[in-house]
């Protein structure tokens, strides 16, 4: 299922929680459009904190998702990363997801996507490494620019999107409950990715069902 069709929770129906606006942290935020972020952080009810390494794309806040020191313990209800693990070196992994888990909320939970080395490798066995899987905004996207980075953003001299490191749906798992994540969910999607529920120790029951649009 495509990510901006997915359901996200929404905030309880306590008045307290009704007057507080919930603040999303969009890790590698990439440029400001309305693909970027699922729709159902759009509204009132959520604020979008745009994060990324690179200052070209004008995110609130220039900084590398191993190091979130510009934040506090505690503050935000969600952290969402699409497509940034995989452009770290393998060490540099735990570094980010305990990032991720110190500004979470204790009822929050972070989403994450990327590429799925699983379903990748059963292309490139098949002698489609670099054979066109789907387009995407960028363009055509192979099984070598899934494994490696996307080839024409490199060739450009966006040095900073080759990928380091993959996952597969247990390696990710590990990865997030080694961080310390409460319950960690991770399924196969439909674009040869992963996504990933990670939840915070008081994050409620019900986020599960209406998350469940991204987990397919």
């Amino acid at each position: 299922m495509s990510a901006s069709a997915a359901a996200c929770p929404t905030p309880p129906p306590t008045a307290c929680a009704a007057a507080r606006v919930r603040r999303l942290l969009h890790v590698g935020c990439g440029a400001r459009n309305g693909r970027a972020l699922p729709a159902c952080w759009h509204g009132p009810a959520w604020h979008e904190i745009r994060l990324d390494i690179d200052p070209g794309v004008a995110p609130d806040i220039v900084a590398s998702i191993c190091d979130l020191s510009m934040l506090a313990d505690a503050s935000v209800d969600a952290v969402y990363s699409a497509h940034n693990l995989e452009h770290l070196d393998a060490f540099e992994v735990p570094r980010a997801l305990a990032e991720f888990r110190r500004v979470l909320r204790p009822d929050g939970y972070a989403v994450i996507t990327l590429p799925d080395l699983r379903a990748i490798a059963l292309h490139i066995a098949a002698g489609q490494l670099d054979a066109p899987l789907y387009q995407s905004a960028a363009g055509a996207i192979s099984p070598l620019d899934m494994l490696f980075g996307h080839q024409a953003a490199l060739a450009a001299g966006h040095r900073h999107m080759a990928h380091r490191t993959g996952f597969t749906a247990a390696s990710l798992g590990r990865n997030l409950l080694g961080a310390g994540f409460a319950e960690v969910r991770v399924h196969e999607g439909t674009r040869w990715d992963l996504w990933a529920l990670a939840c915070m120790p008081a994050t409620g029951a019900a986020v599960w069902d209406e998350l469940a649009g991204v987990m397919q």
